[in-house]
Formats: C-alpha cells, sequence, structure tokens
C-alpha cells in the first residue's frame, strides 16, 4: 500500500512538473502582419512563428490565445495566461505593471493613414487604438483623440468620416493603404515613437522571463530572427533589424 502511494506521489509531481513547462502565451490577434487569425481560425504572422521558435529554443510546451488589447495586461496580471506576445512597445508606463524581456524588434515609426494627403490632423479627431503609445502620442500632441477598441475600428473610422486620420503602426497601416485602391493613403509625416516591441509577463515570473530572454539572445546570434523580421510576408528587407554589435555583446 506504501509502495502504491509512494508510486502515485511519484507519478504525481510529475505531472505537476509537466504542467508547470506548458506555458500560456496571448496575443491579440488582431494586428497583422504582428499576429492575426488565418482562415483555419489560427493565430498567425510573424509573432506565432516567433513565440513557436521560443518555445523550442527555451524547452517548452506553449498553448496560444486570443484576447482583446484593452484587457490584455490585466488578464495577464489575474493568471490567465502568462505571457503577452502581441506588439507591445516597451515602455515606462507599462514597465511600471509587467516586466518585458528584451526587445524582439527594433522601434519602427508609427503613420498616418487618412482618406486624403492633404488631411489636417488639427481639423477633427485623430484615430487610435486605445492603451496604445499611438493614442498616448496623439493626446499629448495637442490632436483630438478618439479611441477604438481594435485596429479595424480606427481604420473604418477614417473611411466613415468619424476620423480625419488614424496613427498606428506604418508596418499595419501600409497594406491597408495598398489595399485601399487609392481610398486610403499614408501620410508623409511619420512618429518615431515607443522603444522597441518585447514580450510581457508578471513581476514574480522571473525564470520565465529569463528562458525567453535566452531564447531571444539566441536567435538574435545566429541571424534567425533578423531572417524572420525580413520575410515578405512579414516586415520585408528593408526592415529595421539594428541589433548589430550591441546584440553580439551577448553571443
Amino acid at each position: 500500500m506504501k509502495k502504491l502511494l509512494l508510486t502515485t506521489a511519484v507519478l504525481l509531481l510529475g505531472t505537476t512538473a509537466m504542467a508547470q513547462d506548458v506555458v500560456r502565451l496571448a496575443t491579440e490577434g488582431a494586428y497583422p502582419p504582428y499576429n492575426f487569425i488565418n482562415d483555419a481560425g489560427e493565430v498567425a504572422g510573424f509573432e506565432r512563428e516567433l513565440g513557436d521558435e521560443l518555445c523550442k529554443r527555451a524547452g517548452l510546451t506553449c498553448t496560444w490565445t486570443t484576447n482583446e488589447w484593452d484587457s490584455i495586461i490585466p488578464n495577464l496580471q489575474s493568471g490567465n495566461y502568462d505571457v503577452i506576445i502581441a506588439g507591445m512597445s516597451i515602455t515606462d508606463e507599462r514597465e511600471e505593471v509587467v516586466d518585458f524581456s528584451q526587445g524582439y524588434l527594433a522601434a519602427t515609426p508609427s503613420a498616418y493613414l487618412a482618406a486624403s494627403p492633404d488631411a489636417d490632423l488639427m481639423s477633427g479627431p485623430v484615430a487610435a487604438q486605445t492603451s496604445t503609445i499611438q493614442a498616448a502620442f496623439v493626446a499629448e500632441n495637442g490632436m483630438q483623440l478618439v479611441e477604438y477598441a481594435t485596429p479595424e475600428e480606427t481604420v473604418a473610422a477614417v473611411k466613415n468620416g468619424e476620423a480625419v486620420a488614424v496613427l498606428a503602426d506604418s508596418d499595419y497601416l501600409r497594406p491597408i493603404a495598398d489595399g485601399s485602391g487609392g481610398a486610403l493613403v499614408l501620410l508623409e509625416k511619420m512618429e518615431n515613437i515607443g522603444g522597441g516591441v518585447g514580450a510581457a509577463f508578471r513581476d514574480s515570473d522571473d525564470e520565465l522571463r529569463g528562458k525567453f530572454d535566452a531564447a531571444i539572445q539566441s536567435m538574435k546570434c545566429d541571424g534567425s530572427l533578423d531572417a524572420m523580421i525580413t520575410k515578405p510576408e512579414y516586415f520585408g528587407p528593408d526592415a529595421p533589424t539594428a541589433w548589430g554589435e550591441k546584440a553580439k555583446e551577448g553571443c
């Protein structure tokens, strides 16, 4: 009987250890090419490929879920998942409530999408997604801000005249402008905001964050991260990688 109980205890311990190795990744699923839902209903995009590779290098079994942007940090803190990989810029304000990995994407310019190249950004509302660095920038720079819960709604606001423009990552807006048949245009004015993109963790998950940091660094060192970033279906050959010698210091 004691042997049976001991065996059961060992099995339970093994099950617990394996369960702890299952890491739940969360993304928005609405911000291509960073992340989106494909025709099969699965999470896809640059961050899906990146997250899967990071988990492989870290020896972790990972699952994916999606969460609306405006509650993505609160639901991390509540324990609904373990890591956010969702095009999230590293900012001082966010670092007050979460811990970030080292950056896996360099900061890229934000762009204004409008119905006319002559759009006056001071003449009416400028749309941005709630709780983004773009929303904060609009509010802080004298423009009238109108916020929406999803990226699609910000673009729709420009199409239906509720906003004179939308400010978002240029990588997100450029394909929309290119596919609009001239109905929507990117303005020449660009904004350099944000400090790069990283994965977000609860403050208490230093060990897990360390595993992801090591995996990101290994991808920088062997060139696979740059190769992934510059894929045509993601950010293209002209995308800023900019890891350079600074990244190589840890190799």
